[in-house]
Order: structure tokens, then C-alpha cells, then sequence
């Protein structure tokens, strides 16, 4: 059994939402899953136990990307985290009118990828409010490669 660790910043609570399906669709498929908000864990060894590591931000902000506040300390520290060589895959929420549509995920997927991870699928970039069909049809993805 994979076990996987699901870890969000959400401001409004759009990318906690997407990452509670996440979790519940894999969950169903006897995957072994801790959820985890940014703003309760360290980068420190993060991804140690896991088998796969999954990072959901939303995006604000129309001048620059800007990253979820609790998930910066993480972002910023990721290089402690321990994803080279783990399955990775990056989730999140934003608005398509900003010019960087969810540019957290993308900030995040090429830093992960920097760092020796193995990117499993590509992003998840919900415009708006989640989708639950887009959201089954990615973890079902994720789930093909664990």
C-alpha cells in the first residue's frame, strides 16, 4: 500500500477543499494518507515515510505569483523536505483573470522538479471553485502512478 502525504496552504479554503477529495478518493483506494495544512508542519524532513508527496497552493496576486501564506515558510525551505527522488505531484486553486493563473502551482512543481523529484502528472489548476469531476479525474491519475 502507498502511503502519501497531501500537504495544502488555502486561504479561502477552495485548495483545502480540493485537497480533502484528493485525499478521500485515495483513501478509497486503500492508499494510506496523511492530510496536512502548510501551516502546521515544517519542511524538515518532510517527505521522509512517504512514497509520494503531494503540495497544493492557491495563487494571488496580478504583479508577481504569489504563494498561499502558510505555504511560503514551506516553499521557501522546500530543499529540506527530502523529495528527490519521490513521487510529487502539485495541486491547486486560482482565478484566470490574474496574469500568473495559478502560478504557485507551477513556482512549486519547477522547484519540486529542481530538487530531484519525480513529477508523477501534471499540475492541477482549478479556476475558481473546485471542481469535483476535475479533481476525482487527477487523483485517479496520481492514483495510476503510485
Amino acid at each position: 500500500m502507498a502511503k502519501t502525504l497531501i500537504v495544502y496552504g488555502s486561504t479561502t479554503g477552495n485548495t483545502e477543499s480540493v485537497a480533502e477529495t484528493i485525499q478521500k478518493i485515495l483513501a478509497e483506494q486503500n492508499v494510506d494518507v496523511d492530510l496536512q495544512n502548510a501551516a502546521d508542519i515544517q519542511a524538515q524532513d518532510l517527505a521522509n515515510g512517504y512514497d509520494a508527496v503531494l503540495l497544493g497552493s492557491s495563487t494571488w496576486g496580478d504583479e508577481e505569483i504569489e504563494l498561499q501564506d502558510d505555504f511560503i515558510p514551506l516553499y521557501e525551505s522546500l530543499e529540506q523536505a527530502g523529495l528527490k527522488g519521490k513521487k510529487v505531484a502539485v495541486f491547486g486553486c486560482g482565478d484566470s483573470s490574474y496574469t500568473h493563473f495559478c502560478g504557485a502551482v507551477d513556482a512549486i512543481e519547477q522547484k519540486a522538479e529542481q530538487l530531484g523529484a519525480d513529477i508523477i502528472v501534471g499540475s492541477l489548476k482549478i479556476d475558481g471553485d473546485p471542481d469535483d469531476d476535475e479533481t476525482a479525474q487527477w487523483a485517479k491519475e496520481v492514483l495510476s502512478h503510485l
